[in-house]
């Protein structure tokens, strides 16, 4: 579980606790605003019940028997409906004398027995009709009537369930607003995190670049955030890029250290076959053969470049001098070589890689061919297919197979030194992105065709 959560997407993890954190907010505001609503309406109504007394108090009349009444009822419907969900109340403290609205009928409100300071609202919870929940605003007054002061206590109420449904339909209506407000956030939090991660994106970008060779090292135009993975990642770039050279070097060291002896081997061979010793002399040829082809072949892998290049080479020109070159070999004084590049065509290859390329291939042709080798290139798409091709025996469907084995050696496919020249091109190849695709020629011998990015 840990290795899963490890391995998720930064985006999304980002997004996860902004939506969460987000919806927590969005909650607790809607509770928020739902108590602040209610705290102002319940203010709203108390002020509502607060006049419904000060009319009740300006109403208020004294029959010379000390009887209460009133001149006017407060003019609100509710009042008049049973049960209707506002009520109110007189009593006289000195009488007992209750006077109530009609929405009672024949109840009365049932008020904590507390003593009220006049001039002073009191508030209370309290039950009424039918068991429903009031909210209930009282004063006491002193009222001259005649000889005597009468206390009269003044009563107002109303049913909470009132404010439970304003409440309520408050929250329905802000309900759609808050997801509203929830989903432009979520957008506002999608592109920030995208804008934060750019530079990771641009991170991976260069990653890919380097390794499909396209740049040597990560641009040090970032964040000062990610600045310290890049100078890691650079410098981690420097040091491979050092092993690498040192590890080539000794590579190269090897192969020539093992030249003269290689040398040395070769003539020993040459005195035994003048002693008449052939078969001896005929195995050690053949096994410095073997061993000339295997250093021949670690001392060009020394020369690759690794990676694939930045930049575009000019075919003709490579392909026209090997072809120069080759024609001053014995081998290649008696064949005739055909060239069929545009003057502009070009392909991404380091130039030394190039030229090992063609040399190699071309040398191969050249050794099997009978009279013709022909160097061609054609454009396909954002690939170039470099073709080089002779008119010799060619090679069989069975040995033309086992070649393109994957994984094969190329160089174990036939006696000594056959296939080094292949060996060595799947090699650079392999490095800089291309890739060999071998088969029959159209002049009825060996074709080989390198395909590189254009």
């Amino acid at each position: 579980m840990t290795g899963t959560f490890a391995r998720r997407s930064i985006r999304r993890r980002l997004m996860a606790y902004a939506a969460g954190i987000m919806a927590v907010t969005l909650v607790i505001a809607g509770f928020g605003l739902t108590a602040l609503f209610t705290r102002n309406l319940e203010r709203r109504v108390g002020q509502e019940l607060d006049t419904h007394i000060a009319q009740l108090a300006g109403a208020l009349r004294f029959s010379p028997d000390g009887t209460v009444t009133l001149s006017r009822e407060p003019a609100d419907p509710r009042f008049d409906r049973v049960f209707g969900g506002l009520y109110w109340q007189v009593r006289d403290d000195a009488t007992g004398q209750l006077i109530r609205s009609r929405s009672l009928w024949d109840q009365e409100l049932d008020l904590p027995d507390d003593l009220l300071t006049p001039g002073v609202v009191h508030v209370h919870d309290a039950i009424g009709p039918d068991g429903a929940k009031l909210l209930v605003h009282e004063q006491a007054i002193i009222a001259d009537a005649g000889l005597a002061e009468h206390r009269v206590r003044l009563s107002v109420a109303i049913d909470r369930r009132e404010l439970d449904q304003l409440r309520a339909g408050f929250a329905r209506d802000i309900a759609p607003a808050l997801i509203v407000a929830g989903l432009v956030l979520l957008l506002g939090f999608a592109v920030q995190i995208r804008s934060g991660l750019k530079p990771m994106d641009a991170l991976r970008s260069g990653v890919a670049d380097i390794r499909a060779g396209r740049a040597r090292r990560l641009d040090d135009a970032v964040p000062a955030e990610v600045s310290p993975l890049v100078e890691e990642v650079n410098t981690l770039l420097d040091h491979q890029e050092a092993a690498m050279l040192r590890a080539r070097d000794r590579a190269a060291d090897l192969a020539h250290g093992l030249k003269t002896p290689l040398t040395a081997l070769s003539a020993d061979a040459r005195k035994l076959r003048a002693m008449g010793v052939t078969d001896i002399a005929d195995d050690i040829d053949e096994l410095a053969l073997r061993m000339r082809a295997h250093v021949e072949r670690e001392m060009a892998r020394a020369r690759l470049r690794h990676g694939a290049a930045t930049q575009a080479i000019a075919l003709a020109p490579a392909a026209n001098a090997i072809i120069r070159a080759l024609q001053r070999t014995p081998a290649g004084e008696d064949k005739v070589f055909e060239t069929a590049i545009e003057a502009g065509m070009t392909a991404r290859v380091e130039p030394d890689d190039l030229n090992e390329i063609l040399g190699n291939l071309a040398e191969n042709a050249m050794r099997h061919a009978r009279e013709r080798v022909r160097v061609s290139a054609t454009r396909d798409g954002d690939e170039v297919r470099l073709t080089i091709e002779d008119d010799g025996a060619g090679v069989g469907p069975e040995q033309l197979a086992e070649i393109r084995q994957r994984g094969r050696r190329l160089d174990e496919t036939g006696k000594a030194g056959a296939g080094l020249g292949l060996a060595i091109v799947s090699d650079i190849l392999d490095e800089c992105g291309g890739r060999l695709e071998l088969g029959a020629s159209r002049m009825g011998g060996f074709s080989a065709t390198v395909v590189l990015r254009g």
